[in-house]
């Protein structure tokens, strides 16, 4: 009953006052409080309604509100529901369009060093505007005016209305995807602050700041300031001023190749007379050089005459001091001494021969002596004979007592062929036993 009877009364009531306490969950609901310097009231913007406003709520926030005045039951709490907001002293759309400047100012979109430089001499221009607007027209005349050569591909898109921004954006991105297009202007006529609007809607501005292609805006008049101008890599005042910017003037640079075609002729003549008288004094010169190459070859052919006779006298020399030396030479030759010692080789042969059968033969008997010596002491050969070393297990020591071993005790003996593994079963210390 308590909120009917508010709900009938306070039907539609205005308010103006602070946000604080402002909520924002999930439901897409929005809960704040409004509060001035005495009192304070709960608020409500339900989702129908939130998605209206043109600017985002903000702690702190003055707003002029209108709803209507209701009661939340489960809490017991009065409050009121709000259908529309205004910034205090500002629009919507001011204060809308400040909170995404800021924002995207924050990430960088508006920065000088992502900006990129017009193109010199563009031979394709893209034109994103509305088809059948003045600025169209402005664009098109002023560009075939100043580059008649210039190919133009227009983008038509809606300037304004609902929608209007989605189409620009996706226009710049096609033609992005084009490929031949050099520079993009985007831009249209003049107008309120609502119908420029979508030149301010964050999906345009993205798109220009993506846009690898360099963009021109263009958008109402000298005075209008759209986020699209902070986005863009050039903003003009004007479309007729952007297609200044972007089209060079054809005569002027026919002109301009002219005069520079004439100052590189006037410049290769003047080379060509200097290079002339240059090589004209080279010529001058060259004769005197020949007369001086002639003169010194002239000296080159005496000295050469000189040094053949030179060479031709020390030659003779050389060959009597060879014939000298090769008769003293012949003369100390060792050949007949070498074949009179050759007369003793054979005798000495056999000498030496006769020696060494003699030797070989003394040492022959030594070492059979020694060999029968040695034969004699080996312990091999007392083997031979049947005798056997006894060696303990483990450790390999040689039984000389028989004290050494005790009975059942495993030994080793070692015989001429083979070894035999043998037990102890008694042992005699008195070999008379």
């Amino acid at each position: 009953m308590v909120r009917a009877s508010l709900e009938t009364d306070f039907a539609e009531v205005w308010l103006e006052g602070e946000i604080s306490n402002l909520r924002a969950p999930g439901s897409g609901h929005l809960y704040c409080t409004l509060k001035d310097q005495t009192s304070q009231i709960r608020a409500v913007i339900f989702r129908s309604a939130a998605v209206r406003l043109r600017f985002g709520l903000e702690e702190g926030l003055q707003v002029v509100a209108k709803g209507r005045l209701s009661v939340y039951e489960p809490r017991g709490e009065y409050q009121v529901i709000l259908d529309h907001l205004e910034p205090k002293g500002r629009g919507a759309l001011q204060l809308a369009f400040e909170q995404l400047k800021r924002r995207l100012e924050a990430e960088g979109l508006f920065d000088v060093e992502g900006k990129q430089s017009l193109p010199a001499f563009p031979r394709t221009v893209g034109i994103v505007t509305s088809p059948t607007g003045v600025a169209v027209r402005d664009l098109i005349t002023v560009l075939h005016r100043r580059c008649p050569i210039l190919s133009i591909i227009i983008a038509p898109v809606p300037v304004q209305g609902a929608g209007s921004a989605e189409q620009i954006a996706a226009a710049i991105q096609a033609l992005n995807r084009l490929g031949v297009v050099d520079v993009i202007i985007v831009g249209r006529g003049g107008g309120s602050s609502e119908d420029l609007w979508s030149f301010n809607e964050e999906t345009v501005v993205r798109a220009i700041a993506a846009s690898r292609v360099p963009i021109v805006s263009a958008v109402g008049h000298e005075t209008d300031v759209t986020l699209a101008d902070f986005a863009a890599d050039v903003r003009a005042a004007t479309p007729s001023a952007a297609a200044e910017l972007v089209a060079p003037v054809l005569t002027e640079i026919v002109e301009r190749l002219g005069m520079l075609t004439a100052r590189c002729q006037q410049a290769m003549t003047s080379q060509c007379l200097e290079q002339h008288q240059r090589l004209d004094l080279l010529l001058a010169h060259m004769g005197n050089i020949r007369f001086r190459i002639l003169k010194e070859a002239q000296r080159v052919d005496g000295a050469v005459a000189g040094m053949r006779e030179a060479v031709r006298a020390h030659l003779k020399q050389a060959m009597v001091n060879a014939q000298t030396w090769t008769h003293a030479l012949r003369s100390k030759s060792p050949v007949l001494h070498v074949r009179q010692d050759l007369l003793i080789v054979p005798q000495l042969r056999s000498r030496v021969i006769a020696a060494m059968n003699h030797s070989l033969k003394r040492k022959t008997q030594h070492t059979h002596a020694y060999l029968g010596r040695l034969k004699g002491l080996s312990p091999l050969a007392i083997l031979d004979r049947g005798y056997g070393i006894l060696e303990t297990m483990p450790g390999g020591q040689i039984i000389r007592d028989a004290g050494q071993v005790s009975v059942g005790e495993e030994i080793l003996a070692r015989l001429a062929r083979g070894q035999i593994r043998c037990t102890v079963e008694e042992v005699r210390l008195d070999p008379s036993v």
